[in-house]
């Protein structure tokens, strides 16, 4: 990797905010609405803006304490607690990435459809075809170069952020306090304030996605601490904007108003406060956000199958890369993967919803995971020796991010980790060949033949959920 294929500060900067504004924010107001009033709201972006920042305190530590460990989303987890608990966390965040990739297709036919009814709510048999031809224009374009998609990425972050800024400054001059006041508590809603701010935990977790953005290219960085740097100032930014986003629709339209909006959300709100020209603002915005996006979850889900490759967590064949140093067969099997389940959102009730909720839960576990690694290695005071008086701030750090990760998939509930085991279940196939390729065995520890038992065992359960009709998607 020669010095002009590095990526900056601000190049890396935009990959985490290309990462977090993508399709959550501007389906935040119904989302929200859907379940809480502004009070539920603002707990809702306290949890979860702490937890998560916390979260990315702990990539930051992390970063700088174990520069040798390069894509760090998976390989944390990898060096903390073995070969198979990190097999599962490199690909339970790859194809979480590829569900997510899935909602911003579904989410962009769904914005089309507001106008061509043929698209629907992104999940009609014509929505599938245009999304299908999206997937193979977006791949052939990233085989061409990581640093040519990274430039384009940098231009659409800015691009995309100047919508959300006119949302916000409009939304300010609607303000009205006698509707906030009589939102506050969630107008009608039935349920306890606890239960409302459960509903929207796992939403909070898919905006904030992307956070790790800096972590994963670490390889590419010019400085190594530029990626902690990064990381915290494109969260920063990013959590002010998603909660301005979720709170001044509330001072403008009732509840169950914003709640009976079709997706993207926040260009109904601003049609309704500006009128036709607003839903068209940020509808475009959206379009290019989405893309912009996909481009950057793309490159990321090529990434870490790439890294589990060279590590030999995947079969070898992942680490394979073409002319331009393009993850070649991790990216074709990427778009593949992507392809599959855009084709199985035509049978769901509501794809946009369960491809953001499945996209969370799946990405949970190597968060929990990260986390987990950075409170072993301060409790053990491993790489210490080098400024000893962080260790007692990063033990809380990582130990309040854990309670957080385990709170956000107790929140998810049951159905969704029934559904993620589902998925985990055949992946381990991948982690057979990648063992047998190296002549070691499948597991050599028991706890691993314990875990796969547990996963295969809630695959079942799950699948029989699904053939029985007591879940749902």
């Amino acid at each position: 990797m020669t010095s002009e294929q590095k990526m900056s500060r601000m190049a890396l900067t935009a990959m985490v905010v290309g990462g977090m504004v993508g399709a959550g924010i501007f389906s935040l107001p119904r989302t929200f609405a859907n379940a809480t009033g502004p009070m539920g709201a603002v707990i809702a972006w306290i949890i979860a803006g702490t937890g998560m920042y916390m979260l990315a305190r702990v990539f930051q530590a992390l970063a700088e304490r174990r520069p040798d460990i390069d894509a760090g989303v998976y390989a944390y987890a990898r060096e903390g607690f073995g070969d198979y608990p990190g097999f599962l966390s490199a690909f339970g965040y790859w194809i979480g990435s590829c569900i997510g990739n899935v909602s911003y297709w579904v989410l962009i036919k769904s914005t089309l459809g507001a106008w061509f009814p043929v698209f629907g709510d992104g999940n009609t048999a014509v929505a599938i075809i245009v999304a299908s031809v999206g997937i193979w224009l977006f791949h052939f374009l990233i085989l061409r170069g990581v640093q040519q998609a990274a430039f384009i990425n940098s231009i659409v972050t800015v691009a995309k952020v100047i919508p959300i800024l006119v949302f916000i400054v409009l939304l300010f001059f609607a303000f009205k306090m006698d509707l906030f006041r009589f939102n506050l508590y969630g107008g009608d809603l039935t349920a306890g304030l606890f239960e409302q701010v459960r509903a929207t935990m796992l939403v909070t977790v898919f905006v904030f996605i992307g956070i790790e953005g800096a972590s994963v290219y670490s390889r590419y960085a010019k400085e190594r601490k530029d990626v902690g740097w990064a990381t915290i100032v494109g969260f920063i930014g990013v959590t002010c904007l998603m909660v301005l986003v979720t709170l001044l629709p509330y001072a403008a339209l009732q509840r169950a108003e914003i709640a009976g909006m079709r997706q993207p959300s926040m260009a109904g709100v601003l049609e309704s406060v500006v009128g036709p020209w607003g839903a068209v603002f940020v509808s475009v915005g959206l379009l290019v956000s989405v893309l912009g996006a996909y481009l950057a979850w793309a490159l990321i889900c090529a990434e870490v199958m790439f890294a589990a490759g060279k590590s030999k967590d995947m079969p070898k064949a992942f680490a394979k890369t073409n002319a331009n140093g393009v993850p070649v067969v991790a990216m074709w099997v990427t778009s593949i993967i992507i392809q599959i389940i855009v084709i199985t959102t035509y049978w769901s009730r509501d794809a946009f919803s369960l491809m953001l909720n499945l996209t969370s839960a799946t990405t949970l576990i190597p968060y929990f995971l990260v986390a987990a690694y950075g409170l072993m290695i301060a409790k053990r005071g491993e790489t210490y020796a080098v400024r000893p008086e962080e260790r007692k701030r990063d033990l809380v750090l990582a130990g309040i991010a854990v309670a957080y990760t385990l709170f956000m998939i107790y929140a998810g509930g049951l159905k969704y980790i029934l559904l993620a085991a589902i998925l985990f279940a055949p992946g381990t196939v991948l982690y057979y060949i990648a063992r047998r390729e190296q002549g070691k065995p499948v597991f050599d520890k028991t706890s691993d033949w314990i875990l796969f038992g547990v996963i295969v065992a809630a695959a079942v359960y799950g699948v029989y959920g699904l053939a029985t009709g007591s879940i749902s998607i």
